[in-house]
């Protein structure tokens, strides 16, 4: 361990560096002072220090101005773009100029059933956080990592926190042109006799809803295969076949008469949404601001949270 201590002490003092690059960009230690508000006799103590505890000269002290010598042109590139970076950092994260856009990857079929009735709620809150929104289906290709995102899953993933945002239930849902003029059934049985749409991804799909309820009977063989649950939603609303509704996402579908409910049995589920960022990352005030109001809105939903893992 001593030596990991001693390697730490040999970073030199960021003044010094600072005064090292300024000069080296300006090749005059005068010029260096005035673009620091510094003397420039602190710029050549700052300098001789550096050059000491590294143990060799950075400038070449020539009759008519500077030049740098082979060990500083080695250096520099390094300590521009260390410098460079920090002021970016420090600018993004604490500056006062242009706000900074906090960018969440989220799940579509959330976005569209879940989040964006709610938004404006946000807005009206926080009308000078600026937000972006980025689909999870284009993961990899091309964007800049997200501040936050949000995800389905049962809540753990390697390196990152998550906060849980819904408490579903599942059950079958569909259009109600399915049963026009007719009655509704009273038996599960007869969902064999639709098309079901079936979401690839998902753990607790068809087989797991009439597992719970004692329908493995049932034959799922057949139907309709989706990459997204918006997709198959999407689809019960035209009157395809049954889609296998989470709570959180088909309550407005339900409230406004695109998909009906038509057979009772309800199944908590054990995967969820969940807002997802680094364990150790540092979360910009804005991105703190969304995470809270989210967290807000998930108290304000019809939920049986106590359910959660028992």
């Amino acid at each position: 361990m001593a030596g990991a201590g001693t390697m730490k002490k040999r970073l030199p003092p960021l003044n010094w560096l600072r005064s090292f690059e300024a000069a080296a960009r300006h090749m005059s230690f005068t010029r260096a002072a005035a673009e620091l508000s510094l003397t420039q006799a602190a710029i050549s103590q700052h300098i001789k220090g550096l050059e000491s505890q590294l143990g060799t000269p950075l400038f070449k002290r020539l009759p008519r101005g500077l030049a740098l010598s082979d060990a500083g042109l080695a250096y520099l590139p390094a300590i521009h773009e260390a410098i460079e970076r920090l002021s970016a950092a420090t600018d993004e994260l604490f500056g006062q100029g242009r706000p900074k856009l906090i960018t969440i990857k989220v799940n579509l079929v959330f976005f569209t059933a879940w989040l964006a009735p709610r938004l404006a709620r946000f807005q009206t809150l926080h009308p000078n956080i600026g937000l972006r929104f980025t689909s999870n289906i284009w993961a990899g290709e091309g964007y800049k990592d997200a501040d936050m995102e949000i995800r389905y899953g049962q809540g753990t993933w390697s390196g990152m926190k998550s906060d849980r945002l819904t408490w579903d239930e599942l059950f079958p849902v569909c259009s109600p042109t399915l049963y026009e003029g007719a009655t509704p059934p009273d038996s599960i049985e007869t969902l064999a006799e639709h098309t079901l749409l079936h979401v690839i991804g998902y753990e607790e799909g068809w087989g797991y809803w009439l597992r719970k309820i004692g329908g493995s009977h049932v034959d799922i063989s057949q139907g309709l295969q989706f990459d997204t649950l918006i997709s198959a939603l999407e689809a019960a609303t035209q009157g395809v076949g049954f889609a296998l509704g989470r709570s959180s996402l088909v309550e407005d579908m339900i409230s406004h008469g695109r998909l009906i409910a038509p057979f009772e049995p309800r199944i908590a589920t054990s995967e969820a949404f969940h807002l997802v960022y680094p364990d150790h990352s540092y979360l910009h005030p804005h991105a703190e601001a969304f995470r809270a109001w989210l967290l807000q809105e998930t108290e304000t939903q019809p939920s049986e949270q106590p359910l959660e893992k028992q």
